[in-house]
């Protein structure tokens, strides 16, 4: 987990999420002993991501997404202001996790009840983001690496995409983002819920 250090104020996309997780924690009627139980996260991380007192990691938001049912696109659209049809690159959402070398750009304008959406990703070399399953189990992804090289494993299959390559498939189990190097790796993300 990553912690605020400085006495700079919290970044505002962190504060809404914190708020948002207390309130999806709410609807589903869960204590933080419950939620760590479906999740496997820490009771104390859980209430310190809801507090807003540590910026979620990818890891983090990953499996509380798994155990909300939702995408983490949709859970950063929830926190987001009205929907747009049109969202210019300037605008669009960034979320960072600096500890695992990731950057998330939400390309799509965030509109509920939608389907598919385009996301953006970056990984610096060397990282490596493991998903223990799906938001949304049988969702189909779209991977296209836009430079660099990605290596993408489904289940226990890994494939190594190149620039220009596209892989398609349905996450029904774990997933791993790597960057194997020796730079970064930009790649476009289509996800279609079922």
């Amino acid at each position: 987990m990553r912690e605020s250090v400085d006495a700079s104020p919290p970044d505002p996309l962190d504060t809404l999420l914190a708020a948002r997780l207390a309130a999806l924690r709410g609807e589903h009627h869960w204590s933080l002993d419950e939620l760590a139980s479906r999740s496997g996260v820490s009771r104390s991380t859980l209430s310190r991501a809801e507090r807003g007192e540590i910026s979620p990691t990818t890891s983090l938001l990953g499996r509380l997404c798994a155990v909300y049912g939702r995408p983490l696109s949709q859970l950063l659209s929830e926190v987001e202001a009205e929907p747009a049809q049109l969202v210019r690159a300037a605008d669009q959402t960034v979320w960072t996790d600096p500890a695992a070398g990731f950057v998330r750009r939400s390309v799509s304008p965030p509109q509920a009840g939608l389907r598919a959406e385009v996301v953006e990703g970056t990984l610096r070399a060397g990282a490596d983001v493991p998903y223990e399953r799906p938001p949304v189990p049988g969702m189909e992804q779209h991977v296209w690496v836009l430079e660099g090289t990605l290596e993408f494993t489904v289940g226990h299959e890994a494939h190594l995409l190149n620039v220009g390559d596209c892989l398609r498939t349905r996450l029904w189990g774990p997933t791993r983002l790597r960057c194997p190097g020796p730079g970064p790796v930009r790649y476009a993300i289509v996800v279609v819920q079922p």
